[in-house]
Parts: C-alpha cells; structure tokens; sequence
C-alpha cells in the first residue's frame, strides 16, 4: 500500500487545560513537538490555542490557531534548546509583528514569512489568528530552496503578479494537506511541491526561473480556482503563467495529460462529487457550476467518463442517501 502523502503526528490544545497552566502546558507541548519558546497571553481568557502536527517526508507542518498571544525565540532559548531548521509560516487569519535582530517585519493574512530558528525572534498575534507553519531542516532548505539558507527573515506574498501567484498555490497546497486532502501523491512528491514553491517564492526577489514541475502546481492552482468559467481554457491558463499555448502543453504532457483533458476531468470530478451528495441542485445548476454552458455536453461527456448519465448518478445517490 503506498504511503500517505499527510500523517498526523500530534495534536494539542488548552482549550481542556487550566487557565493558569495554559502557559506552561503549551511551551512544554512545543518544546517537544515543534521548536523551543516562550509564550505570553493577554486575554481575559487567557491562552486558547490548538495546533495539529504533520509530517511529509523530512518537512514537517503545523497547523496553529489561536486567540492574541504572543511567542518568543529569546537568544537564551535558542541555546538552551537548538532547532536548526528554516521556518515558513503562512499568516492565513490576524495581523502579526515579527522582531528579529535586524528590524520588524508586520504581517498580515496572506503572507508568508521565512526565517532561521536559530537566530532569536519574537512572533507576535494581536487578535484572533491561524498560521501553517512549514519546518524545514536547515541543510535541506539550502538544498532544495535557498543555497546558504536564510541570511535574514523575509516577508513574501506583496511583491510582483508571479509572487502573487506562487502565493496562491502555496495557500492552495498547505490547505490541502492541513485538510487532509492529498492522500494520492507520496511524501516525497508532496514535499517536493511544497518546497518547489518556497524556493521559487525566494528566488521571485531575484528574478530566478520557473521550473515545469512549479508551472504544473501554478496552473492546477488557477484552474482550480476558475473551474466555475465556461471561458477558462488553455489559453487563459498560458497567460496567467505567461508562457505560451504551446509550452504549456510540454508541461501538461510530462504530466501525462493536456490543459483541456485536465480541466475536463476536474469539472466532471466538482459535478459528479456534487451528485453523489444528493443535494437539492437540478443538474443543470451542478452543471452550469462546473463550467459547461452545454447540459447535453455535460450529459455526453459525464457518461462517457463514469459509464453512466448525471440523471442515473443522482437517482443512485438518492437511493443511497435513503
């Protein structure tokens, strides 16, 4: 049986916990589970926080929500406690500051700030807020990302088009895996992806090219988001990534498949999805949602697909649901 690509390795929270051990509980939890640090609450509630721990192949992600707090890396906890890892955290609800010896970096929902855990910092989250933070070995970042590692915090996500849209595909991905979503592809390939994501992110600062495999997870990105266009097609998808119709046949192709093939498939899977949960929707409705302006293509095209109409889809799911 092949690997699962998310493994849950632990979760925690102090919703159960004391008010007055909240704080305790949770630096002890993160000192084993994620990085040394210390951890202050300003609420009248006191610290409310969750995370969920998960693990790829060597990169590992957590998945934390919580109320206003605030996290510190301090100079005598990154001796007392070494972590030699490059974090990624992605700001996905709040406003955050971020202090590291060199300044103060302000974030807010969206962005994406990459530092090294062996240098002091402190985090901290003015109102309610959720991040996933990716943890990446050191020696595996400066491999796979940034040659040398991370000479000093950076905050990504606001810069050009292309840093915009490497964002969105990161967001898109991390979702995924917190949602435990992508059970097909291996660990291996999954961290792949991630950090194919983050290098290129760092490397959109410098200008750096884009390899196929990054072209391949940006443009599944967009046509995720546009499957509801009737208008989406391969030259849409060649502008977003601003190559042309051609290349991004080649990269569909190393893929084993075409732009139109793939939006097709993903189309038929979003409506027939929509079937088997024998909702309320007519099947025109589910089909228009999926893009097809054609309910006789849909129909065509359905069957051919799964070897049955929508209209026998929905009655099977009813009988099921019943």
């Amino acid at each position: 049986m092949p690997a699962k690509a998310v493994s849950v390795i632990s979760r925690a929270t102090t919703e159960d916990v004391a008010p007055a051990e909240r704080v305790h509980f949770w630096e002890e939890y993160n000192r084993r589970a994620l990085v040394g640090l210390s951890c202050r609450s300003y609420s009248d509630q006191g610290l409310l926080v969750s995370q969920t721990n998960i693990r790829l192949a060597e990169v590992r992600l957590a998945d934390i929500t919580g109320n206003a707090h605030v996290i510190e890396r301090t100079p005598q906890l990154a001796k007392a406690a070494p972590k030699d890892s490059v974090f990624a955290s992605l700001l996905l609800k709040g406003d955050a500051v971020f202090f590291h010896g060199g300044g103060c970096l302000s974030a807010t929902a969206g962005d994406l700030v990459v530092y090294d855990t062996r240098r002091p910092y402190l985090f901290g989250f003015s109102s309610s807020m959720r991040q996933i933070l990716v943890d990446v070995p050191r020696e595996l970042f400066a491999e796979s990302c940034v040659p040398g590692g991370v000479p000093a915090p950076m905050l990504l996500g606001r810069g050009s088009a292309r840093e915009r849209t490497l964002m969105s595909a990161l967001r898109s991905l991390l979702g995924e895996l917190a949602a435990m979503r992508r059970r097909d592809d291996g660990p291996d390939e999954t961290q792949q992806a991630v950090l194919e994501l983050i290098r290129l992110l760092t490397l959109e600062r410098a200008g750096g090219p884009v390899s196929p495999s990054a072209r391949l997870i940006i443009a599944w990105d967009h046509i995720e988001r546009r499957l509801h266009d009737p208008l989406l097609d391969a030259a849409e998808v060649a502008r977003e990534l601003g190559i042309s119709v051609r290349q991004l046949a080649r990269v569909f192709a190393a893929a084993g498949t075409t732009p139109a093939r793939h939006i097709l498939d993903r189309r038929l899977d979003r409506a027939r999805a929509e079937l088997d949960e024998a909702g309320n929707a007519t099947i025109a409705d589910v089909a228009h949602r999926w893009g097809f302006s054609s309910q006789a293509h849909f129909a065509r095209v359905f069957r051919a697909r799964f070897g049955q109409t929508p209209s026998e889809a929905r009655a099977l799911a009813v009988r099921t649901v019943g």
